[in-house]
């Protein structure tokens, strides 16, 4: 199946803001990757993202220069859009590509989920179903949803994520040794990854 990866990075970063100044934005921040390289938080999640992924839609707000920069880059179909919310970015990046197989909700602010977990999330996604890393006991990203959840997907709004979705589908949970999967930069200390 090949799936649209949908690159979630329009949220404002506040917490992150708070602690590192107004200035700050949070998916241009360097860290050091889990290939030892320091890039910007958003290209390290590019960089992750498998080759297999052909279609990549980045959702952002247009005051973004340098994320649409990496986006375009990257292989990215950048999208443009004036709202923080989730929902609304995952809807818009839906209705952007109605006619894909499936797609994989990425966040644009976890940057150490390694590209191993990510195959296993694609290759465990299945007809009607959505499929979701699990680590220590904890649901993580990213998450896949089959094409039967698009009109579902596009229904999103504000800041509502996909996971209500999660109790009408048949839901794979894909066990993985990867602390990436649910490790986010909220504030300036979690750029520093401990996988322990």
């Amino acid at each position: 199946m090949s799936v649209t990866a949908i690159v979630l990075a329009a949220g404002q970063g506040s917490r992150f803001r708070a602690e590192a100044g107004a200035d700050q934005d949070k998916l241009l921040a360097p860290c050091v990757g889990l290939d030892g390289v320091t890039r910007p938080v958003i290209e390290q999640v590019l960089v992750n993202l498998p080759e297999r992924v052909l279609k990549r839609v980045l959702v952002t707000s247009p005051d973004r220069l340098e994320v649409i920069r990496l986006g375009a880059a990257y292989g990215c179909e950048v999208l443009l859009l004036n709202s923080a919310g989730m929902g609304d970015s995952i809807a818009a990046a839906v209705a952007a590509s109605e006619s894909a197989d499936g797609w994989l909700v990425v966040l644009g602010d976890m940057p150490f989920i390694r590209s191993s977990s990510i195959e296993r999330v694609i290759d465990a996604l299945e007809e009607g179903g959505i499929s979701v890393p699990v680590s220590a006991g904890e649901y993580g990203h990213p998450v896949a949803f089959d094409r039967a959840f698009g009109p579902g997907l596009m229904a999103l709004v504000g800041d509502r994520g996909a996971r209500p979705l999660f109790a009408c589908a048949a839901l794979r949970e894909i066990q993985v040794d990867d602390a990436g999967v649910l490790w986010d930069v909220d504030v300036p200390q979690s750029l520093r990854f401990n996988a322990d």
